[in-house]
């Protein structure tokens, strides 16, 4: 069963500790689904420009690998059973099926990649934060251009797929690099007290 997964039988602090991670997950999957509604849809490409990057680019560091990629994929599952959560409310298995899907999967491994280094500390000095992402942000393009290639082909992949999102997601980037090594340095300064 479903509720299995979260709250085991056991003492009280495993089930709040389940708890308090299915409202994490629910939380990260909304906030992206949030960051997925500001689309902008180009004319020449099949990939729109979302915040939906820096969004998993957040919650794989905030949640760490493990809870930031669960919540990705309950997020691919929102979409997948309907829920208009995708880029600009759209749903289905066909979005994941379709020329952006790669990219919706390179979400899963991104927020593992950026978890997984923010767990290992990566996330309190900005050069190290800025490495980070950009490792985060790579995997997106790894798993999604290859994919985005099958329908537009090879050669137009980088043309659709990337470049027009470069400026964008330096700008995302950034944002994701100060918000990781402030809110690093304001809970270091608050547990130091």
């Amino acid at each position: 069963m479903i509720t299995e997964l979260f709250v085991r039988p056991g003492t009280r602090a495993r089930k709040w500790t389940r708890l308090h991670d299915s409202v994490l997950l629910l939380a990260g999957s909304l906030f992206l689904a949030l960051s997925s509604q500001v689309a902008v849809r180009l004319p020449f490409s099949p990939v729109p420009i979302t915040g939906q990057t820096l969004a998993v680019l957040l919650i794989g560091s905030t949640l760490g690998a493990r809870r930031g990629a669960a919540s990705v994929l309950l997020y691919l599952f929102e979409g997948v059973i309907g829920l208009p959560v995708f880029a600009g409310g759209s749903l289905g298995i066909a979005r994941l099926l379709g020329p952006t899907g790669g990219y919706l999967c390179g979400f899963v491994a991104a927020a593992y990649i950026a978890g997984t280094l923010a767990e290992r500390g990566w996330g309190s000095r900005t050069r190290s934060a800025a490495l980070a992402v950009l490792l985060g942000n790579a995997t997106i393009y790894v798993v999604g251009l290859p994919w985005l290639a099958r329908f537009v082909g090879l050669g137009n992949a980088f043309t659709l797929g990337v470049a027009p999102f470069l400026p964008g997601d330096l700008v995302k980037m950034a944002l994701a690099t100060s918000v990781l090594t402030i809110g690093h340095r304001m809970l270091s300064s608050g547990l130091s007290r």
